[in-house]
């Protein structure tokens, strides 16, 4: 088992695919292969198979991978009172992007009970790392679901936030290190994240001691954000809209998308104060990333975020990925950070924790 790192320690943007005898492969809203007590069972597998996975590829901080949600935003829209799933309408989504077949707010918002409680616990007992779940973002909820009773996006989005704030409350007790809220609708609603998203990220916040973070990003790896973001122009500046405010909030971590996109990396001294999550592992690619590759993103980043806040992450979700090319760059990304590491320690500096090398000392 790898060492756990004090600097550059990695991870991922939260979801990983579904094995085959779980979900549908290839897709980012799978049908079940199961129901029922065997579902369950095929849930909690497939979560210790991808935590064991995320520790012999060497990730410093470990996911459930999200293989109990068949989305990142409906996994949690599942377990809400006042939505009615049985009568989904079409809606473009993240500014007319695509279409989408979306639930219907129908009434007061409510939790009908824990949503993630079952593999986060599952999670805590198997792993000894830093353990991160995600959740969805209010912003990125009110732009995923049709309102037919709050009428109103700032109220809706403070109503879920709410919910949010209950079940990350709920999760940081079951000994959760890290809560991540998901966030893409962030760089879509430039003004509308200074107005009132960030104010619903900290009620979904509030009171939570763990760390935080927020998730923002181009987009899942899918031909409808690829069309998009050639729509974008040579440089994609949209960050530096947001990033001096998010660097004002109460949130701890940023993440965001940084090789092979056309991010200008001088934004993130917009971050200053905050942990960022640098992407080194592009999500929209089967070609894998070479350590050299992964490291070099690093040592750029470095000439704006200072390596005690810098983490190498994924640039977004894997979710609609091969498991093999996944599990390659889950390896790419250690291997990676583990360059970067030896790079800046031929400088002097040792990115080793005292605590790991007493444990290399006793073997």
């Amino acid at each position: 088992m790898s060492l756990i790192h004090d600097m550059f320690q990695t991870t991922i943007a939260g979801s990983l695919p579904k094995p085959a005898w779980l979900a549908e492969p290839g897709k980012l809203w799978p049908a079940w292969r199961a129901s029922g007590a065997e579902l369950e069972r095929a849930k909690r597998d497939a979560t210790l198979l991808w935590l064991k996975e995320q520790e012999d590829a060497g990730i410093d901080i470990v996911t459930e991978g999200e293989q109990s949600r068949q989305h990142f935003v409906h996994g949690f829209l599942e377990f809400v009172e006042g939505i009615d799933f049985s009568r989904k309408v079409k809606m473009g989504i993240r500014n007319n992007r695509y279409d989408a077949m979306v639930p219907v707010v129908s009434g007061p918002l409510r939790l009908k009970g824990r949503v993630h409680q079952v593999e986060a616990r599952l999670a805590r007992e198997h792993t000894g790392r830093k353990l991160k779940i995600t959740l969805p973002g209010p912003m990125t909820i009110v732009d995923t679901i049709a309102d037919e009773y709050y009428r109103d996006k700032v109220k809706l989005a403070l109503a879920f936030a709410e919910l949010l704030n209950q079940e990350a409350r709920a999760l940081e007790k079951d000994g959760v290190d890290v809560i991540q809220f998901d966030e893409p609708a962030f760089n879509v609603y430039l003004d509308d994240v200074k107005r009132w998203g960030i104010d619903a990220l900290h009620r979904a916040i509030e009171g939570l001691k763990c760390t935080t973070c927020v998730h923002i990003c181009y987009g899942y790896g899918i031909q409808a954000n690829i069309d998009w973001k050639m729509t974008l122009g040579g440089e994609w500046r949209q960050y530096a809209e947001i990033f001096p405010a998010l660097a004002k909030s109460r949130i701890k971590q940023v993440s965001l998308e940084c090789i092979n996109s056309k991010v200008p990396l001088e934004l993130l001294k917009f971050l200053k104060g905050k942990d960022v999550l640098v992407g080194v592992i592009d999500v929209a690619t089967d070609r894998i990333e070479s350590a050299e590759e992964v490291s070099d993103v690093i040592e750029k980043a470095l000439q704006y975020v200072p390596a005690k806040h810098l983490f190498p992450c994924t640039n977004c979700g894997m979710a609609p990925m091969n498991r093999d090319v996944a599990l390659a760059k889950l390896r790419a990304l250690a291997e990676g950070a583990a360059l970067a590491r030896k790079k800046l320690g031929n400088r002097g500096q040792s990115p080793i924790s005292a605590k790991s090398r007493r444990k290399k000392t006793r073997r």
